[in-house]
């Protein structure tokens, strides 16, 4: 039958990283900004730089970058060549992953939704890479799926 006069239970409220994530996995989108940013100050400390602070960096340095992953390709064309671009709160940042990296780290970069890339930064022609030596998969919740090519 049909119970009336009961009250709602209380619900603890959420907080904005929580909010966050259900808005992410229901709409796609949230007003609280990128996954990434509910993680800047621990990425901060590890110095992984932001795609915003990356365009200052001195090329040719070692740099540490990490984002969801929106784009895998790996044409024919290429030598084994991956290239990966990663967002975060502040951009997109492109990854090239040389086929000695990919054979390493092959797992990860083929399957995680989120990556902490360590490499090196090379700027040419108003194009910025990061040459990846390192792969390791981003504990990251609302990372979405990527869209991969071939």
């Amino acid at each position: 039958g049909v119970v009336l006069g009961l009250d709602a239970p209380q619900l603890p409220l959420m907080d904005a990283r929580q909010e966050a994530l259900a808005d992410l996995w229901a709409t796609g989108v949230s007003a609280y900004g990128h996954p990434t940013v509910f993680l800047r100050d621990e990425l901060d400390r590890r110095a992984v730089l932001s795609a915003q602070r990356l365009k200052t960096a001195q090329p040719d340095t070692n740099v540490r970058v990490a984002g969801v992953v929106t784009h895998r390709q790996r044409p024919a064309t290429a030598g084994g060549t991956l290239f990966i671009n990663l967002e975060d709160e502040t951009g997109l940042i492109n990854v090239i992953v040389s086929s000695g990296c990919w054979q390493r780290y092959r797992a990860i970069a083929r399957r995680a939704p989120a990556l902490l890339v360590s490499g090196r930064l090379e700027r040419a022609d108003g194009v910025t890479n990061v040459i990846a030596h390192r792969l390791e998969a981003l504990p990251l919740a609302g990372a979405g799926g990527s869209r991969d090519f071939r």
